[in-house]
């Protein structure tokens, strides 16, 4: 970022003077020192507003609450709340601006860009007019007289979002407490369940071009590392799944990085990114979002915590923010199944008598080909099936996971294997998602028609469910994972990852590392052993 001495000698007259930019924005709180432990009780609030930050807060508040589909501010990037024009397009206003629109706004730009760059390059206010004295005079009060230098470079265009925001409002009276039982389960906030208001305003079928996809918008990489994403599934698409997932990454990233601000910008930035940044300036953000100098770290980084801040005080009180009285859309209320064998989304409408066309909009995380019928749902797929199904089918082929408030079917993650305590000792293996039967005993070297007659399995029984206990052996050696004394193990399997196995265990990265003597770049095999840290 230019200037950036200037800048920083000037960080305070800036939190002073954007008192007459900017309206009201919210109280600064501390940032408590947060242990993720079972039993910590999270603070009401854990998210700070650096000072430095108020003025790009109200900004984001006035482009998510203020400003319609129809207008465009025209604002400088390295200080968002310098606002210069909102411009108002003509016509019918829609997702896409029509040429018409496209010609109003850059005659608008191309005019502001000229006077800025004519300000720029005054030799004094004499030269000038009396407005151009006095837009002269407010980008000096905000960065300074070294931000006139490329003021014009600095010029951005923001589209006011507030219908797309008030929808995603409605919109998220569907997923909240689904999202808000994920982050519970973590040990994180809640109040991170926002976060889809600045990632995609809660639209499932938003795609970015990084590749990101879903509500929660994870890339192809990331989402593998947390969730299913094949040619039939793509589990980034399934807004609860998703959530899940983001719970567990954001709770990785508070641990790597100490701090809220950083972890949340690493959602955008990554952590490694955000580490790097630490490591030039600690946790202090106020510097970071002013200073690090980073190819990557652009506008949409320095901009996420900010934009968060504005989208939570928005969606904690939006009757201060809309006169429209919000048509929230009820909450989640589903059953869902996982499947013991590979199974067509036909054959499965068939099975638990459900209309086709409803249970492929229940599950949006189905490939097109899946969907479709062109490829088989593998073993091991979570189904959601309407509200009911399990209990009122004739035959019921599962026995049906608890119930979480609303009806949502709870499928919280428990570690892959636990023996019990007594001698002779007992493996059991505890049914993560994506597993069958099949692939449980092919894991424990078990014929299935054995791993039913351990747990007196009917035969009509063709699914198992997220959270159920199986018997897999009699022995002391468990081949997958488990205690011995007190030691819980772990042995590898194709495809673990460090990250992924922390996630799974609920374990921080740096304590798995530090058991195991291994630092964040070393190689695991499959078969190689891991002590899993206790968390007590």
């Amino acid at each position: 970022m230019k200037n950036r001495y200037v800048r920083l000698l000037t960080a305070g007259v800036v939190a002073f003077l954007s008192l007459w930019i900017v309206p009201l924005w919210a109280s600064i709180d501390p940032n408590p020192e947060l242990h993720l432990d079972a039993n910590f009780e999270i603070p009401q609030d854990v998210f700070p507003t650096p000072g430095s930050l108020k003025a790009n807060v109200a900004f984001w508040e006035q482009v998510y609450a203020e400003w319609s589909l129809g207008q465009v501010a025209l604002h400088d990037a390295d200080f968002p709340a310098l606002v210069y024009e909102v411009v108002q397009l003509p016509g019918k206003v829609q997702e896409v601006l029509s040429r018409d629109q496209e010609e109003t706004l850059r005659r608008h730009r191309d005019a502001l860009s000229g006077r800025l760059a004519r300000i720029a390059g005054a030799a004094g206010e004499g030269s000038l007019s009396t407005d151009d004295r006095a837009l002269r005079q407010r980008i000096i009060a905000v960065g300074g007289v070294a931000a006139l230098a490329g003021a014009a470079d600095r010029l951005r265009a923001q589209r006011g979002l507030r219908e797309r925001f008030q929808r995603g409002l409605e919109i998220s009276g569907r997923y909240e407490r689904a999202f808000r039982e994920a982050f519970k389960d973590e040990g994180v906030p809640e109040d991170l369940a926002y976060l889809p208001h600045v990632e995609s305003s809660f639209q499932n079928r938003a795609r970015s071009s990084a590749g990101a996809a879903g509500m929660w918008q994870f890339t192809r990489s990331a989402g593998r590392l947390f969730m299913t994403v094949n040619g039939a599934v793509d589990q980034r698409m399934d807004p609860v799944v998703a959530a899940h997932a983001a719970a567990r990454y954001l709770r990785q990233a508070y641990e790597e990085l100490g701090s809220w601000p950083l972890a949340i910008t690493a959602y955008n930035h990554g952590i490694q990114g955000m580490l790097r940044a630490k490591a030039q300036y600690g946790t202090d953000f106020d510097r970071i979002v002013q200073n690090y100098d980073s190819r990557t770290f652009g506008f949409a980084s320095r901009n996420f915590y900010a934009e968060f801040l504005a989208a939570r005080a928005i969606a904690r009180a939006p009757e201060h923010y809309f006169d429209d009285k919000l048509a929230l859309e009820p909450p989640l209320a589903l059953d869902s199944a996982v499947l013991s064998k590979a199974m067509g989304s036909q054959a499965l409408a068939a099975l638990y008598k459900v209309k086709y066309s409803e249970l492929v909009a229940l599950n949006p995380a189905w490939t097109r080909r899946a969907a479709r019928g062109r490829a088989k749902l593998p073993a091991g797929t979570e189904v959601w099936l309407p509200a009911g199904t399990l209990s009122h089918a004739s035959e019921e082929p599962t026995a049906p996971a608890p119930q979480a408030s609303g009806g949502v079917t709870a499928v919280a993650f428990v570690p892959q294997a636990e023996v019990a305590a007594p001698s002779p000792v007992s493996v059991f293996h505890i049914v993560r998602r994506n597993e069958s039967l099949s692939t449980i005993a092919e894991r424990y070297g078990l014929s299935v028609a054995t791993l039913r007659a351990l747990n007196d399995m009917p035969r009509h029984r063709h699914t198992i469910y997220a959270g159920q206990k199986l018997r897999v052996r009699d022995a002391v050696e468990p081949v997958v994972g488990g205690r011995e004394g007190d030691r819980l193990i772990h042995v590898v399997q194709k495809g673990d990852t460090l990250h992924m196995i922390a996630a799974n265990y609920r374990v921080p990265l740096r304590d798995l590392l530090n058991v195991n003597r291994l630092d964040r770049h070393a190689k695991i095999r499959p078969g190689q052993r891991l002590d899993i840290p206790v968390v007590r």
